[in-house]
């Protein structure tokens, strides 16, 4: 019956026809895009010029960015906080987890119960996890610092001295590199081990094997992590809430991240527009840093014959 109707619609043909049923297919993801995604995108770009919050709407034209940029000073502050951990975390998250990787790639006993001892802090819950470490981190009787007391290192106030806040993020987020020590993981078991017999032959050392076999051929993985860990980075968000105890980024907004400044102006201040030009601003940088990322990856990313980084 369907397909009187196309005739009438004057679509005969089989690939018309095809391409009619694709489309109805895909329509309840269309529908979605265009209701829950796209919509709300044009929405707040249109407020971030406007004084939007929630009651009223009057347009002010760049109003909202001149205050960002020029009156705010809490937003460079919490910037540079985002930027700090971001320059710090994506290194260490992306050198451990392939340092994790290869050691764990070594027929040694117990090899699968210590792959996934590392995994498992993976599929804890966030806000669990959290408080977990506010134990662990606890100056006086934390974990880590009577670990650190046995071999006569005083351990630093973690989650209250404001040189050592995000330090203490960044070393729980160490604690979950399981994610992408499974990637790694499974490229490495997928490399033939002809080119490490034939580097041997040659007289290579372990590093020279490493640097010229290894870290080229996982390349395509530190790249994708690297381009997911630049937009993770940036929307960090809970562990500033959280371990501030109320949403202020203490102590001494050494916590005030990104979003978690933005959450504070739309939801508490309720300057909803100013938000959203926030919201635009940092969608700017991370597509900048995307495409930068992308662009430079020819120089340093090596793909095997058959694969593409289109």
């Amino acid at each position: 019956m369907f397909g009187k109707v196309l005739d009438k619609l004057g679509i005969k043909t089989r690939k018309g026809k095809e391409n009619v049923y694709g489309y109805i297919f895909i329509l309840p993801w269309l529908i979605g895009i265009l209701c829950f995604t796209l919509g709300p995108m044009i929405f707040s770009l249109i407020t971030s010029f406007t004084n939007y919050n929630m009651l009223k709407m009057d347009f002010t034209g760049l109003a909202n960015y001149k205050k960002m940029f020029f009156q705010d000073q809490l937003f460079w502050k919490a910037l540079k906080n985002t930027l700090y951990y971001a320059l710090l975390n994506i290194p260490l998250i992306t050198a451990g987890g392939v340092i994790v990787a290869v050691i764990l790639n070594k027929s040694i006993f117990g090899l699968r119960t210590f792959r996934t001892i590392y995994y498992l802090p993976s599929i804890m819950v966030g806000v669990g996890t959290y408080f977990l470490w506010m134990l662990l981190l606890d100056p006086a009787n934390g974990l880590v610092n009577s670990a650190l007391a046995l071999i006569g290192i005083k351990g630093p106030a973690w989650l209250t001295d404001p040189n050592w806040t995000k330090p203490a993020i960044i070393l729980m987020h160490l604690w979950g590199l399981g994610g992408q020590m499974l990637l790694y993981l499974a490229r490495l078991q997928s490399i033939p081990q002809d080119y490490y017999e034939a580097a041997s032959l040659d007289g290579a050392s372990g590093f020279k094997k490493f640097t010229k076999i290894t870290v080229p051929l996982l390349s395509p993985i530190i790249f994708y992590n690297l381009t997911i860990g630049i937009i993770g980075a940036f929307q960090i968000f809970q562990e500033g809430y959280i371990f501030s105890g109320d949403g202020t980024g203490k102590p001494a907004g050494s916590l005030l991240f990104y979003n978690l400044h933005l959450w504070n102006q739309a939801f508490k201040n309720f300057k909803t527009g100013y938000a959203n030009a926030m919201c635009w601003f940092l969608f700017a940088v991370v597509m900048i840093l995307t495409v930068i990322n992308q662009k430079i990856s020819n120089k340093w990313v090596y793909y095997e014959e058959g694969e593409s980084n289109d």
